[in-house]
């Protein structure tokens, strides 16, 4: 058998080390970890400051999963703050209303503190004026409207009716003889849903009184409350402003307040010109209660660009009931008169309180009108009026500089 090759210095070092090396693994070997006291608490760093082992690094803002998880639980939330948006949607309407109604009546108590009463006195006032207003409208147009009805109900059942009178007309008793006509009305008031229907109908009418009853003091109360807290309201927004720029923020925010507050005080002049005109003319063509529907055009035209239109046709049908000739001269006053409020008086009013180009009135008006309906074309135009000052004091003075 041949000999084994002498080692040198170098190879028996080498095989020192590996056997070394041989006798630790196996150590590692017998002391798991998993199963082993020993060894789990040397590889966590067991001691006197950590118990249960060292921690290890936190995960850092850029790591995926910080990163989804915020992402996700931002995603969440402003799906539940639409949500809720959404859900008190009404609520938020009446609180806007009661503030816009605040600002633009506040230009009243301001005007009264000029003149030596305190700030609580004036609110009341102008408070009691609003409260008399909704009360004098409400006496002024139930009466007649209870009075019309019932003598509308009474024609029809009376013996000389409409009904009779549409029976004795040679045109509807043709219609009759073709398509039976009176027969088919007579079936539907013979039909078994038709109760029913009207008392679904009845109680759906009595919802939406009990909601607008409920709707109008809510707004009237909100109102009264941030009148008389408004300054206290805008000196706690301005400070939400930085230091450095809160004295500008206040001069901007005072000139929209006036504005919006000129804006309502311009429509209810508008309002009031319509009404008082109107009045005049009913009591020339002497149509029956001209002061319940002067007050109905005078409400009516408060509403952005269809209001003053929706007063006109219900006086001027109204009107007709007078008679024919009548109905057309309210056709023809309400005609002339919108051209004048609208090319004559509507632009110098506004263009003093707003300062709102024509074109922008409109656009703001319709675009409100499509958001929020009637609440909205009547928000857009003061709305419209703080976001062009915004860009002319704000935003064009910035790009110029640039």
């Amino acid at each position: 058998m041949p000999a084994e090759p002498p080692i040198d210095g170098e190879q028996r070092e080498e095989t020192g080390t590996l056997a070394e090396s041989s006798g630790s693994v196996g150590e590692v070997a017998a002391l798991d970890p998993v199963t082993d006291l020993e060894a789990r608490q040397r590889e966590a760093g067991v001691d006197a400051l950590f118990p249960f082992g060292r921690p290890g690094r936190p995960l850092t803002r850029g790591h995926p999963f910080i990163f989804g998880f915020w992402g996700a639980l931002g995603v969440l939330a402003a799906y539940m703050l639409v949500k809720a948006a959404g859900d008190a949607r009404e609520v938020i309407i009446l609180i806007v209303v009661a503030l816009f109604l605040a600002v633009g009546l506040n230009p009243a108590v301001e005007a009264l503190t000029r003149v030596g009463v305190s700030r609580r006195w004036g609110v009341l006032v102008v408070f009691l004026c609003l409260v008399g207003f909704f009360v004098g409208f409400g006496f002024a147009i139930v009466p007649p409207l209870t009075e019309q009805i019932t003598a509308f109900v009474n024609n029809l059942t009376s013996g000389n009716g409409y009904i009779e009178q549409l029976q004795n007309n040679p045109k509807l008793q043709d219609w009759d003889h073709r398509y039976h006509l009176l027969q088919r009305a007579k079936d539907a008031l013979q039909s078994k849903d038709l109760g029913k229907q009207a008392a679904n109908g009845i109680l759906g009418v009595g919802q939406v009184v009990i909601s607008g009853v409920f709707s109008t003091f809510t707004v009237l109360i909100l109102t009264l409350y941030f009148l008389g807290s408004l300054p206290s309201i805008t000196s706690f927004m301005y400070r939400l402003a930085p230091r450095s720029r809160r004295a500008r923020v206040a001069l901007l925010g005072d000139e929209i307040l006036a504005r919006i507050g000129g804006y309502v005080g311009g429509n209810v002049l508008i309002s009031i010109i319509a009404g008082v005109t109107a009045y005049i003319f009913l009591l020339i063509v002497d149509v029956p209660y001209a002061i319940a529907l002067a007050l109905l055009v005078a409400i009516t035209d408060l509403i952005p660009l269809i209001g003053a239109t929706i007063g006109a046709v219900l006086v001027t049908a109204i009107a007709f009931f007078s008679g024919f000739w009548i109905g057309i001269a309210s056709l023809i006053y309400f005609l002339i008169y919108q051209q004048v409020e609208n090319y004559v008086i509507q632009p110098r009013v506004m263009k003093k309180s707003v300062d709102v180009q024509p074109a922008v009135t409109v656009i703001a008006a319709l675009i409100g009108g499509a958001l929020l309906g009637m609440i909205g074309a009547l928000l857009a135009i003061p709305t419209a009026a703080a976001v062009a000052l915004i860009i002319r004091e704000v935003v064009m003075p910035r790009q110029e500089r640039l």
